[in-house]
């Protein structure tokens, strides 16, 4: 008897999460993996390049959710997966992250009866404004599989009276993809337009709606940028909402300012940071790509979800305090920056130990 193993995915995120997984489950006859995106991203830079750098297969149903309300997003990936997995019958639905299309199958496969394991869970914020924060926290309630990246997290889910039994510290599943991305994006760094870069500069990403939405807070972080722009370039490849919440500001000057590029593909993006000398970011993934990497990463966010990232890793918090911000890149210039080492089970393994997990749980 064949197990189907169905995974949901809906942004660029995900994608990075599911690659390792999915490819290395396809190599087992005894299961049948089937693809399912929700299309909350949906633009080339935003999800099909994801697919064709990390060799995911082609998505059995792409749902083209696309753009809309947190609400809009979940109830529509909702009706259109409950179809799908009426259609499908899996043995087991696997999720991956925080985002709008996680919660919107975890719902639909508890009322459903279908068992769910839920890759990166236990990771808390405490910050319950963040839509994220709730994903997160709800997926986890329903899921039967906890699939851990640190050992914090699988504190925070025993804290929450989950089970020990269906709690596993397997690691940091999108450190599989960086290692295994690594060296293509260091190549690529030498042979494409990204050589016309300064050598030395900051990378900047900035996407959350704490950030970018409010136009006195954005205007804020821009003339920071603008100044620390001064003392080294800065590279900004601009989030789809973000570029949206500049339109109606007047910083026409910035193009003369900061260096803007579309959103970047998985490799690109690496190669980026890479050879950055620090990231200023809102994203909790970079906040891990950073801590393996190295680079320093200073966070703007008053919390994060992956405090590993700040106990042993690169990250520092300067939330809305823009003076740290310049305190932290005045340190990193001087070769200050703080030390660091990379969490326990970052090594590029983690699929495999959740393979092998679910290979036991599902056993013939």
């Amino acid at each position: 008897m064949t197990n189907t193993y169905l995974h949901l995915v809906g942004a660029r995120p995900n994608f990075v999460k599911v690659a390792p997984l999915l490819n290395l489950l396809s190599k087992d006859k005894k299961t049948d993996q089937k693809l399912i995106h929700s299309g909350q991203h949906y633009n080339d830079n935003m999800s099909k390049i994801f697919f064709e750098e990390l060799s995911i297969k082609e998505p059995e149903r792409n749902m083209n959710i696309g753009s809309g309300t947190h609400t809009f997003q979940t109830a529509m990936t909702m009706l259109k997966f409950e179809e799908i997995v009426q259609e499908i019958k899996p043995n087991l639905l696997i999720l991956y992250g925080d985002v709008n299309a996680t919660i919107a199958g975890a719902l639909v496969g508890s009322k459903m009866g279908i068992p769910i394991a839920h890759v990166e869970a236990g990771l808390r914020s405490y910050d319950k404004t963040m839509p994220e924060e709730i994903n997160r926290i709800l997926t986890d309630q329903v899921s039967s599989i906890l699939f851990t990246p640190s050992r914090d997290a699988n504190a925070n889910l025993l804290k929450e009276n989950h089970l020990k039994k269906n709690v596993h510290f397997v690691g940091n599943i999108m450190i599989d993809t960086l290692i295994s991305s690594l060296k293509k994006a260091r190549s690529r760094w030498k042979s494409t337009q990204i050589n016309n870069f300064p050598k030395k500069y900051g990378l900047v990403t900035l996407h959350r709606p704490s950030n970018v939405d409010n136009p006195e807070t954005l205007s804020k972080i821009l003339g920071s940028l603008v100044e620390i722009s001064k003392s080294i370039p800065l590279v900004f490849p601009m989030h789809p909402r973000t570029f949206e919440s500049i339109k109606s500001l007047n910083v026409n000057y910035l193009k003369e300012k900061l260096l803007i590029i579309e959103p970047q593909g998985y490799i690109d993006f690496l190669s980026l940071e890479d050879h950055s000398e620090f990231v200023i970011t809102d994203s909790g993934g970079v906040q891990e790509e950073t801590t393996f990497l190295g680079i320093p990463c200073l966070t703007m966010r008053p919390n994060t979800e992956r405090p590993v990232t700040v106990n042993v890793g690169t990250n520092v918090m300067v939330g809305n305090d823009l003076d740290k911000l310049h305190e932290e890149i005045a340190k990193i210039s001087r070769g200050d920056a703080k030390t660091h080492k990379i969490p326990e089970l970052w090594d590029g393994q983690t699929a495999h130990r959740i393979a092998k997990v679910l290979k036991n749980r599902f056993a013939q």
